[in-house]
């Protein structure tokens, strides 16, 4: 009996040492920093396969803060993959600027932040300091935003926005990518509606009051504080290269629709002169069928031997003054001035 007894205390004595030799460092720091824990929950912390250590370290910097978070808390958000640390000293910046930030919130945040290179610690410093985001971005690789005015000349601008992280709206909102979007897209929108580009170099904050005035940080990660416009500058005359190019798109046009009625008008040339030579070979065919005729007449008694004769002298009259007609021409073009001999 008193063996057993032996064997008992022994075994309670080993499970004691045991740990003490564990937890017994974390668990004096922990009570004597009033954010006291149980040796079960140390237990149950390894079990799971916890850093004891990181997670009794992390609520004693909360409690020490005023923060009162459990281990449960913290542990149960480790598991799900989240920062406990950043998240401790995310809610110990948002308390020390009278920020309401819940621990599931900040959780959440945390986990949404995840592989993006951010931080939920840096969110709520964004709220606290507002930061400034260019537009276009450094990285996009154009340094201004260009837009035409409608008298045709390019603006280029270059705006810096102002804006602070909205924590309430950080889960599910839009990030800085959609604020530099909205912005240049309010950039050339305001710019586009100018009627000249003076308008808009006399009063360049007209394009930052319209396009704060848009509301643009609806359902984004953010809210705009200012959008000031950094740069403005002339750019080209693209109106006119457009006029210009129209100009020279007309020219060919024309000259193609001038072409065709070119075209045209040499066909029906060759038309005429296909006519032409189709009444000609007509004319001489109704003068080869004059002698048939007469014969024909002299056949059937309609023309006699005088009437013959007559036809004959007429025709030898109209060769003669034809042929005077010609040599008169010809006289009179040998005896005007200037003509050779």
């Amino acid at each position: 009996m008193d063996l057993v007894l032996y064997a008992f205390l022994g075994l309670v004595i080993l499970v004691v040492g045991i740990l003490v030799l564990n937890f017994g460092m974390i668990y004096i720091r922990a009570l004597f920093s009033g954010a006291k824990v149980t040796f079960t929950e140390l237990v149950a912390l390894r079990l799971r396969s916890v850093p004891v250590g990181m997670v009794v370290d992390a609520r004693i910097t909360a409690v020490k803060s005023g923060l009162p978070l459990t281990i449960d808390d913290l542990s149960t958000h480790f598991l799900a993959g989240g920062n406990v640390q950043m998240v401790v000293l995310a809610l110990i910046a948002a308390k020390k600027a009278a920020i309401n930030l819940p621990f599931d919130r900040a959780c959440a945040i945390d986990l949404a932040t995840k592989g993006t290179g951010k931080t939920v610690l840096e969110a709520v410093k964004t709220s606290v300091n507002p930061k400034v985001i260019d537009c276009p971005a450094q990285t996009s690789g154009k340094n201004t935003i260009d837009a035409v005015a409608k008298d045709g000349i390019v603006i280029r601008a270059k705006a810096r926005v102002t804006v602070r992280t909205n924590l309430d709206r950080f889960v599910g909102g839009a990030t800085e990518e959609t604020i530099i979007a909205r912005v240049g897209e309010g950039i050339v929108s305001t710019i586009g509606s100018a009627s000249t580009y003076k308008e808009v170099l006399e009063n360049p904050d007209r394009i930052s009051k319209t396009v704060l005035d848009k509301a643009l940080d609806s359902n984004t990660a953010f809210e705009i504080l200012s959008i000031d416009i950094a740069d403005v500058d002339v750019g080209e005359n693209v109106g006119a290269k457009l006029q210009a190019e129209q100009a020279e798109a007309n020219k060919l046009i024309a000259q193609a629709q001038a072409e065709v009625r070119r075209a045209a008008a040499v066909a029906t040339e060759q038309e005429m002169i296909a006519r032409v030579s189709e009444m000609r070979a007509r004319v001489v065919e109704a003068e080869a069928q004059i002698p048939v005729s007469i014969a024909r007449a002299f056949d059937k008694g309609h023309l006699g031997i005088m009437d013959y004769y007559r036809i004959k002298n007429v025709q030898a009259d109209t060769t003669m003054r034809e042929s005077i007609g010609s040599e008169g021409a010809e006289s009179s073009s040998a005896g005007a001035p200037g003509a050779k001999t």
